[in-house]
């Protein structure tokens, strides 16, 4: 990608691809879901604190553990492959919900895991609205972060 230093970018032109065949998904089987409108990622940081004497009162930390999830908003979009695939996952369990997910973001950085994906609306909403599909993707351990090449 080039030179993003100082550039703002839409937030349509991030990527995210999800595996079509779970954990055992190949390159050709990730796919972006159709009509995807909003997502949001949360970094929920596990910290630990303690008052030592030497602080003399004060609070030390120390981050212990991190979860990365999203969330997605976006239209039920029927005989779209990937937006098929993540709806069909409302009925599953355990492994069954388990994929490959990808990410690729504006500055090019890109980061990849196995995710766990719950879909919380299959459909619904008003009578004339279009069909709605949201789910939640938790990141299942450490993602791989590839950061963004220099100077391309």
């Amino acid at each position: 990608m080039a030179e993003t230093a100082g550039k703002v970018y839409p937030v349509h032109n991030n990527v995210f691809k999800f595996g079509t065949n779970g954990l055992e998904s190949t390159d050709e089987q990730m796919v972006m879901p159709k009509d995807l409108e909003n997502f949001a990622p949360s970094i929920d940081g596990t910290l630990e604190e303690w008052y030592a004497m030497d602080a003399k009162g004060w609070a030390k930390a120390s981050m212990t553990g991190k979860k990365l999830s999203f969330s997605f908003k976006g239209k039920r979009s029927v005989g779209d492959t990937g937006n098929d695939y993540i709806a069909g996952l409302a009925w599953k369990f355990g492994q069954d919900v388990m994929t490959k997910f990808e990410w690729e973001m504006v500055s090019g950085a890109k980061l990849a895991c196995d995710v766990v994906v719950n879909v919380t609306t299959p459909g619904g909403g008003d009578t004339t609205n279009i069909d709605s599909l949201e789910f939640e993707v938790v990141c299942y351990g450490k993602p791989t972060f590839t950061a963004a090449p220099t100077g391309a």
